[in-house]
């Protein structure tokens, strides 16, 4: 059997403040990533997400998985402020998260200044141009 190229999903494993955001991606731990990021007290995972709009429960399955470690949720929709659909609502609440969404922008700089505060904060961030 041949070594071959592996292709694993994007993770960080620990915490870390968002240096930069835009052209479709985020700087942190002096490496970049392209796409959308899970914020989790597990790490920084990549997310399949590229629109507000394509939301799902199953996007949050990562964050519900950890809610014990989880007390907000902050959610970077994007360029736009929108309010999270009633399923994904219910579902972070019965987790026991709660969720604040609005722009990405606001998202990674309330993000950073949580983290630096040690606080149990996670964000779900839809990469922007």
């Amino acid at each position: 059997m041949g070594a071959g190229i592996q292709i694993r999903e994007a993770h960080f494993p620990g915490r870390a403040p968002i240096d930069a955001y835009g052209n479709g991606g985020f700087r942190f731990a002096d490496m970049s990533h392209r796409g959308s990021l899970l914020c989790l007290p597990s790490g920084i995972h990549g997310w399949d997400v590229a629109s507000a709009s394509q939301l799902t429960p199953a996007h949050f399955a990562k964050v519900v998985a950890e809610a014990a470690d989880i007390g907000i949720l902050l959610v970077g929709a994007g360029s736009d402020i929108m309010r999270l659909p009633k399923p994904l609502r219910e579902l972070l609440s019965e987790a026991g998260i709660a969720a604040d969404t609005m722009s990405t922008g606001a998202a990674v700089r309330t993000y950073n200044v949580l983290l630096a505060e040690d606080r149990a904060v996670a964000a779900a961030l839809i990469a922007v141009e």
